[in-house]
Parts: C-alpha cells; structure tokens; sequence
C-alpha cells in the first residue's frame, strides 16, 4: 500500500482553513457587539467605581481635639482618615462604602470594642433579604469581617478588614466600612476604645 502525500495542497487546505478560522471571531464580534459592548461598559464603570481619593485631610476642620485619636470616613472618597493622639501620626487607607444610601450612616460615634479574629453573625434584616445565608460565620478566611474589627457605638456598624480584596474602593458593603486586612490590622494597633469616629 502506497501513501500519496500532497504537501501543497495540505499547505492550501491549512492556509484557507486558518483564514478563515480567523475571520470567525470578527464575524461573531459583529454578530454579538451588543454583548461585548456591555462587557467592556461593565469593566469600565468597575475600574470608575473602584476609586478611593487619597487626598490628605486636616483634623480640625472634623473634630475638636485628638484625645484618644480620630477617624474619619468619607463615604464620597471611600478613604478612611486615622490621626493619632499625639498629632504626628496620620494614615490614609482605601475602604469600601455600604452599597447604598439607605445602607448609609453618617454622624459621630466611636470604637467601643476591639477584636481580633471576629466571627460574624448577619443582621436580622440581612437574612431577611437573603435567608440561604448562614446564622454565624466563625473567624477564618470565610468571614467577611476579616481579621480585625473595630465595633461602634452603632449597632451592627464596625470598620474591618476583608478577604475579599475586590470589595476596597467600592460601594461594596450592607453598611460597614472595610479595608484590607493589612490596613485594619495597623489600624487595630493605633485605635483605642473610645477613639472618635466621624462618617461623612
């Protein structure tokens, strides 16, 4: 049995058959613009919205004094501000911001606890709007509330770390300020209980 080879015409099936394998993805683009469109509007507004100001701020206009250390957030920057006692030490880090205005508090309060390792338990309106949700999250890579939190004086508000790095510069959160779990853990170090915190 002989085995004829026709490399020429092999070549020329191979040359039309990658021409037009490589005119398909231009035919299908055209075909579904509409999709690609709103995949590339989607990655834009992500890339708008995951934006935090780090423009250094001033204390005084914010608070009156810096016993025990300041905080300020700003939901609109979606920065958070630490100033320190002594008034030398300033932070700035990227946060997160709760989703929505109707998940937005802003006025005064303070740290009222310090935890390291935080186990996370939803609010009974967050299981309302998502009942397949767990009743209790323990510390550990699964816990939204990262590795450190500082609770406030307002029920179920705290600023904490996050796992979840995607969510830092984002209106991400059901209402708390996050950042990332290297910035919290600095932050945990430098606040007090009774440290003033001001959400504008």
């Amino acid at each position: 049995m002989t085995i004829k080879r026709s490399f020429p015409q092999t070549r020329r099936n191979f040359l039309a058959g990658l021409a037009a394998v490589s005119a398909a993805p231009a035919l299908a683009q055209n075909v579904n613009s509409a999709a690609t469109t709103e995949v590339e509007r989607d990655l834009s507004q992500s890339v708008r919205r995951n934006i935090s100001s780090f423009r250094a701020l001033d204390w005084q206009p914010y608070f009156d004094h810096l016993k025990n250390g300041a905080i300020l957030v700003d939901t609109t920057s979606r920065a958070l501000h630490y100033w320190g006692e002594d008034g030398a030490t300033y932070r700035l880090y990227p946060s997160s911001v709760p989703l929505s205005e109707d998940l937005t508090r802003r006025g005064r309060t303070s740290v009222v606890q310090k935890v390291e390792g935080p186990g996370w338990r939803p609010t009974p309106n967050m299981l309302k709007r998502n009942p397949d949700w767990p009743a209790y999250i323990p510390p550990g890579p699964d816990n939204p509330l990262g590795t450190h939190a500082l609770y406030l004086s307002w029920q179920y508000y705290r600023i904490h770390g996050t796992h979840d790095t995607r969510k830092i510069g984002r209106r991400s959160s059901n209402g708390c300020i996050g950042l990332y779990n290297e910035h919290i853990a600095e932050l945990f170090a430098m606040a007090t209980v009774g440290t003033q915190v001001l959400l504008i």
